[in-house]
């Protein structure tokens, strides 16, 4: 049951994925009323994140090999985590050795922010549905519909995005220092792995 409230993803297990189709129910009624309540901090909450992040794009924008988010016009980012995509012709060894440096510096990071796409998880590879339904892969509502079909050659976009991204952790709650910190730690671990 604990798995299948929480997506039936295995925390804590060695190599966890989705495994079967479930729900995303974690959240308790007590935990969605604290939640509705807290909606009057939002905006407040995002300004900080955002200006904290603006502050660490600016420190880091002159530096090769590491490209802060780009945000596009019209667009708001509210920094849910903070990605940077590594350029490996200029950062030797890409991805894993820039996450090593920063987190062997006490900034935690996830390279490839999770370890493959969504549809090689096991529920949507194996298609591992409500009994043997096959839903929502096959039956009436998919009439005249091509097969479903998972192919990494289908999102040749997505696949580079996860093999050069190296993702921060993001609250409201970093400070001008915090940012300093973080952008010195990226500077140099980028200065050390230049190639």
């Amino acid at each position: 049951m604990r798995l299948f409230i929480d997506k039936a993803w295995g925390y804590g297990d060695e190599q966890p994925d989705h495994y079967f189709l479930a729900p995303n129910y974690r959240m308790t009624e007590l935990q969605g009323a604290v939640a509705l309540a807290q909606f009057d901090k939002l905006e407040r909450m995002i300004a900080q994140r955002v200006t904290m992040a603006d502050l660490l794009t600016r420190q880091i924008a002159d530096l090769p090999g590491v490209i802060p988010p780009i945000i596009t016009p019209d667009s708001r980012h509210t920094y849910w985590k903070y990605p940077l995509i590594v350029d490996e012709s200029f950062i030797a060894g890409g991805v894993d050795a820039f996450a090593k440096r920063l987190r062997e510096r006490g900034v935690f990071c996830a390279p490839r922010y999770v370890q493959k796409p969504a549809f090689e998880c096991q529920v949507l590879r194996d298609r591992v549905t409500f009994g043997h339904s096959q839903f929502p892969f096959e039956g009436p509502h998919r009439a005249g519909e091509p097969p479903i079909v998972y192919d990494r050659a289908d999102t040749p976009g997505a696949i580079q995005a996860l093999s050069h991204v190296v993702v921060l952790p993001w609250n409201e709650k970093y400070t001008a220092e915090h940012v300093d910190f973080v952008s010195e730690v990226v500077r140099e671990a980028a200065t050390e792995l230049a190639g």
